[in-house]
């Protein structure tokens, strides 16, 4: 059984090795065999994957960020049809990745409308969708849409598509992270010091825009706490360079760390993180967290004022109950004063991280039982008998 798979970005990467692992385990349950072919990354090859582009570097969030990016979207996009025409498989499964990947779907319907199309996290129309045509076209070629969130489930099952939500994959990644002692020791942090992981990029845009306003606020920090450290695990080995020389332009007492983020987030006592995926792995893990984003200034505006879009929040933390459970600060309020703040007063007061961490438990309700990835893999092999 041959299926391709289309993600792009290091969280696509991510979900998409999660996925590819619990596929594999459930056809040799099933005693099928497996090929799958994807457009991903690094991870998703180590899990099986033949990878056919490498999407995880290719990605940005907004309009002018988007723009150095067109060409080698439209060259992978290209490139996968191309495959795609060729090679049709038994199955195509789509996750998030929404430029592309709606390029791809659609392209499917059009020439193989008996391949059924999966769509794994559908792109989040639910929280900024400006038309509904987007959505209107995700719909259409999607023969089953596998919602992670309770929200996204109601939203596209009310435009008409066939949903089976399946909960949170991190809730499975979760099961097997280390105690806090333990995360701790094998890190080599001492009990009396204070260990806060910075998580300023997983794209080349988030460099730009939010590693000073982070890196500033860390060093406001660690002038009020002589006691604190900063872990900063890498998402893309080519961030090495730029984050480094950060470190030392601000005198930050800094480890950074590749391949050792879940380690990292089970031992630390705060976050100060971009918005994403992250968001939910340190929540899950019961670490308090400010959350920053800022896009291109004209990005911006034509958000507000062209495109009339309002974000009721940006972490993925917030959006699952629809209320703010992490501080958040995006655009103009993500400063370095506000951050040091929101950030002092949780590090400081345990009647705040206890409200938070109650929080955490009430959203984690939300994200489904274990076997996420299990249960999603079942729905996707059921498509092709």
């Amino acid at each position: 059984m041959r299926i391709f798979i289309s993600t792009g970005e290091v969280s696509g990467d991510l979900q998409g090795s999660l996925l590819i692992t619990a596929l594999h385990r459930q056809a040799v349950a099933a005693g099928l065999t497996l090929e799958i072919i994807a457009l991903g990354g690094e991870k998703m090859a180590q899990a099986g994957a033949r990878i056919l582009g490498n999407t995880s570097s290719i990605g940005s969030m907004g309009i002018i960020e988007a723009l150095p990016y067109f060409i080698p979207t439209i060259q992978v996009q290209r490139q996968a049809i191309a495959y795609l025409k060729q090679n049709p498989p038994d199955l195509v499964v789509l996750i998030d990745y929404m430029t592309p990947n709606i390029g791809i779907g659609s392209y499917m319907e059009q020439h193989f409308p008996d391949v059924p199309i999966v769509y794994y996290i559908a792109p989040q129309e639910w929280v900024w969708s400006i038309s509904f045509e987007r959505t209107k076209r995700i719909v259409s070629f999607t023969d089953k849409l596998l919602a992670i969130f309770p929200e996204e489930a109601r939203y596209y099952q009310q435009k008409g598509a066939n949903v089976c939500w399946v909960g949170h994959p991190l809730i499975d990644r979760m099961e097997n992270a280390l105690s806090r002692e333990n995360a701790r020791k094998k890190l080599g942090i001492k009990d009396e010091e204070i260990a806060i992981t910075l998580l300023p990029a997983s794209r080349h845009q988030e460099l730009k825009y939010l590693l000073p306003v982070i890196f500033q606020a860390a060093q406001n920090i660690q002038s009020k706490l002589p006691n604190v450290h900063f872990w900063i695990p890498l998402s893309l080995e080519t961030f090495r360079q730029p984050i480094e020389k950060a470190i030392q332009d601000y005198g930050l007492q800094a480890t950074i760390v590749s391949g050792k983020q879940q380690e990292i987030f089970a031992a630390v006592d705060f976050a100060i993180t971009k918005s994403g995926t992250v968001n939910l792995e340190l929540a899950l893990l019961n670490v308090p967290q400010v959350v920053v984003y800022r896009l291109h200034p004209l990005t911006a505006w034509i958000a507000r004022h062209i495109l009339k879009g309002s974000i009721p929040f940006a972490s993925p933390v917030n959006l699952v109950l629809m209320r703010e459970i992490v501080p958040e600060f995006l655009q103009e309020k993500a400063t370095a004063e506000n951050i040091t703040q929101a950030a002092m007063e949780l590090l400081l007061n345990p009647e705040k991280q206890q409200k938070t961490r109650k929080d955490y438990h009430e959203m984690r309700q939300c994200l489904g039982e274990e076997g996420v990835c299990d249960r999603t893999a079942k729905e996707i092999l059921e498509m092709k008998k």
